[in-house]
């Protein structure tokens, strides 16, 4: 096994004194002495800390680079040996060949049970390497879902094992980006694994060119950190990863052939991203690669409020008064996907205006005047906002009558509908003349 050429280097770096120690030094020397310091640090003074073992050991500090280099080279093996217990093609086309050989039943609608019986056959059957993933609890736990007292399908056990190999493979992959080892990709991490994936991805490395690659990358890792870190702590859990299912579309673009609507519907496609780009440059109208106020304002029907822009541009990052791209992605996201929690957040820190946790009927006013110029400007009918407001809260039904928290807008499931009517004045319009268009 090659070594890893740091912690070669580590080595050859150590200072070792070449002058013999005396017999006075050898008698006094106390090995435990050179661990004291630490000891000291992980001695916990609650009596309970005597009986609990410790459970959590702090990852080496950057400077320690020794202990980093060698936490890198213990991880990469361990993820290595994980590797090597998973299925492959082969295995799994065994696996499927021998659970058709034992089959107990075939259903007239041609569905293939095994019966428990058959079912131990199989296990004594299969390589070790299987028997991992076929075992009692499983049987137990499909014949929950069965409809065949005493027996499961065929495809459900063979389904759950490809899952599970798949989900398992997953994790390995995106734990090589794991530099820190605590379960976590940094938005660095993400960036380094989507470009090494896409030469793997058919639909993208055919068509991806190099001055376009970053941007590309920049707009698949956002849509990942807006859904799975709503909050912005910088980092996202592979656990949360694998479970979310953008990680699954994603790896569909492996497939050449697709059809033109997936490409549509898929936020990764190239088509979805050379759009959403295409709609940056086209409203950076003075092309110096940032958007004002203004610019945005033409985004999407162009009816977004001067009100909610303002209130975009104070809550948002901003450089010098202007928006980049990332944080573009970031507003495309939350309008286009209004009904999910992760854009009612950022849509709600954006109408709180007072900063309260809360929307009141002074707040609902307040994005109302926004609606209220464009009436005007169209010379529209005038909008009562007292019936306007009671509508609002009797779509909510939020707990406390006179608030509306982030919660309750979830809950309600009007939550698109509320806040569209307030930010966007196409989407108001349509609100207010619904029963007209229902009748025609």
């Amino acid at each position: 096994m090659e070594i890893d050429p740091d912690i070669v280097k580590e080595f050859e770096e150590l200072e070792v004194s070449s002058t013999k120690p005396s017999e006075e030094e050898l008698k006094n020397f106390d090995e435990d002495s050179l661990l004291k310091p630490l000891n000291d640090i992980n001695i916990a003074k609650h009596p309970t800390y005597t009986t609990i073992p410790k459970f959590f050991h702090a990852p080496p500090s950057p400077s320690n680079t020794l202990r980093q280099s060698l936490r890198k080279e213990a991880h990469s093996l361990f993820l290595q040996k994980r590797s090597q217990d998973l299925l492959d093609n082969e295995e799994l086309n065994s696996l499927w060949m021998i659970l058709e050989k034992n089959c107990t039943q075939v259903t007239p609608l041609g569905q293939q049970l095994i019966g428990y019986d058959d079912y131990l056959k199989v296990m004594k059957t299969i390589s070790p390497k299987s028997r991992k993933y076929l075992t009692s609890r499983l049987f137990a736990k499909l014949q929950c879902h069965s409809g065949y007292p005493g027996k499961v399908e065929l495809i459900s056990v063979f389904n759950y094992t490809m899952r599970k190999v798949w989900l398992t493979q997953g994790r390995i992959g995106l734990s090589f980006y794991d530099d820190v080892g605590q379960g976590f990709l940094r938005e660095i991490d993400m960036e380094n694994y989507i470009i090494d994936i896409i030469p793997t991805l058919a639909q993208i490395s055919s068509c991806v060119q190099p001055s376009f690659q970053s941007f590309y990358v920049c707009t698949v890792v956002k849509k990942f950190f807006f859904f799975l870190d709503p909050l912005h702590t910088g980092r996202i859990r592979i656990r949360d990863i694998l479970a979310s299912g953008l990680l699954t579309e994603l790896l569909e673009l492996r497939d050449e052939e697709s059809s033109k609507e997936s490409h549509e519907h898929n936020w990764f496609s190239m088509p979805s991203v050379l759009t959403v780009y295409g709609n940056y440059l086209n409203l950076d109208k003075d092309h110096n690669g940032m958007l004002s106020k203004q610019e945005l304002a033409d985004y999407g029907s162009g009816t977004l409020t001067s009100v909610f822009l303002d209130r975009v541009f104070d809550e948002c990052r901003t450089f010098d008064g202007e928006m980049d791209y990332k944080t573009f992605l970031d507003f495309v996201l939350a309008l286009d996907n209004r009904h999910e929690p992760q854009s009612l957040h950022y849509l709600f820190r954006i109408l709180d205006v007072q900063h309260k946790g809360y929307l009141t009927v002074q707040t609902l006013h307040y994005f109302f005047k926004g609606i209220q110029e464009q009436i005007r400007a169209v010379n529209a009918e005038a909008v009562n906002f007292e019936d306007l407001k009671d509508e609002i809260f009797d779509m909510v039904k939020s707990k406390d009558p006179c608030k509306i928290t982030l919660q309750d807008l979830i809950n309600c499931g009007q939550a698109e509908t509320v806040v569209s009517i307030l930010i966007e004045f196409h989407k108001f319009w349509a609100y207010e003349n619904r029963e007209e268009v229902i009748n025609t």
